[in-house]
């Protein structure tokens, strides 16, 4: 099982947003560079836009972002897009046998390890921003002489 690719395209979008250069960011447009459709895009603004990175007014073709993108960190987009629920990340079978010594003891004993994992990958999308997905993008762009 993975991570939902919810996180991904919301990195997607708001990397796309500000790399537009026509400056107008409609969810057909981002659907095609994510190579989806439109709807699941707007289902993914709903949400960055819910958690306060992108505004998007009614009526009004395109979306922007609500915040300098050295504001937004891969967690904030990581919780905006409801990856996992808190302490979530890694599932543990719910009915190991009680009768088993394993089985007994597993869940007491993964637990605590998994959610020093979760936590572990949170604090590092913490320190990365939007801003740096799209520095990253840009120089790699220019490398491929595309820019």
């Amino acid at each position: 099982m993975s991570i939902s690719s919810r996180f991904a395209v919301g990195i997607h979008i708001l990397a796309l947003i500000e790399i537009n250069e026509d400056g107008i960011s409609t969810s057909e447009f981002l659907a095609g560079s994510v190579n989806t459709n439109p709807a699941f895009i707007r289902k993914i603004m709903g949400m960055l836009k819910k958690a306060g990175l992108v505004k998007v007014r009614p009526g009004i073709a395109g979306a922007e972002l609500a915040r300098d993108l050295t504001e937004i960190t891969l967690l904030d987009v990581y919780r905006a897009v409801h990856v996992v629920q808190d302490k979530e990340l890694f599932s543990i079978h719910e009915n190991p046998n009680p009768q088993c010594p394993v089985g007994r003891n597993i869940q007491s004993t993964i637990g605590p390890i998994f959610e020093i994992a979760q936590s572990a990958l949170e604090k590092a999308l913490g320190h990365i921003t939007i801003d740096d997905v799209v520095k990253d993008i840009i120089e790699k762009e220019k490398l491929t002489n595309n820019c």
